[in-house]
């Protein structure tokens, strides 16, 4: 089992493995459950409805309002405030074409969403059932993309809400001190980008 603390490790036959505790196991489930809540639950088929409808329903054509969600869903197209004299292509133009991408798209993208995080919540309620103080959570090589998906969003969505740019990977925020209310979101922060390192590099040929 100490082989496999706080990272994520290969796994003799395929997979990976990370040991987790009581706490860690609590914390990553309820982050897990937060972002299926953010991402929300989806449009589902009316009573008599053909399920096969919502295939090809059509999505949103704006961009999420919240920025934590507009971060997890930006428009394909990059900035639409751009100058056009770079870009060779109009704002209108370019909010079209973000625009036309979002509406059939953006569904799907929320349905992958959504069900690489009830991946990890599964995980790790099989974990919570077993009673142990620490256990070691082995994931098939299938669930990697969804650990590594939902991780990811995470600190995406962290981050937002942290107002993180890249001069902060090494500035104040990270020394906070104790009494700072954000202390306890950069502390997650950093721990879910020390996760998500160690399975990228797991998972490296």
């Amino acid at each position: 089992m100490a082989g496999y603390a706080g990272y994520f490790e290969e796994v003799p036959g395929g997979g990976v493995a990370v040991a987790l505790d009581e706490v860690e196991i609590s914390i990553l489930r309820s982050l897990a459950v937060q972002l299926l809540e953010l991402v929300g639950p989806g449009d589902q088929p009316a009573e008599g409805e053909d399920p096969l409808a919502a295939l090809f329903a059509e999505g949103p054509s704006e961009a999420p309002s919240d920025p934590a969600l507009a971060r997890l869903f930006p428009d394909a197209y990059g900035d639409p405030h751009a100058d056009p004299a770079e870009s060779g292509v109009s704002e209108d133009e370019m909010r079209a074409r973000s625009a036309e991408f979002r509406r059939f798209t953006e569904n799907d993208l929320r349905a992958r969403k959504r069900e690489n995080a009830l991946a990890v919540v599964r995980s790790l309620d099989s974990m919570a059932a077993s009673g142990e103080e620490v256990g070691v959570l082995k994931l098939p090589a299938d669930d990697c993309p969804r650990w590594l998906g939902t991780l990811n969003d995470l600190r995406l969505t962290i981050g937002t809400r942290l107002e993180v740019t890249e001069e902060d990977e090494s500035g104040e925020l990270y020394r906070l001190p104790d009494s700072d209310p954000r202390k306890p979101m950069v502390m997650a922060y950093l721990w879910l980008g020390a996760l998500q390192e160690s399975l990228v590099e797991t998972l490296m040929p």
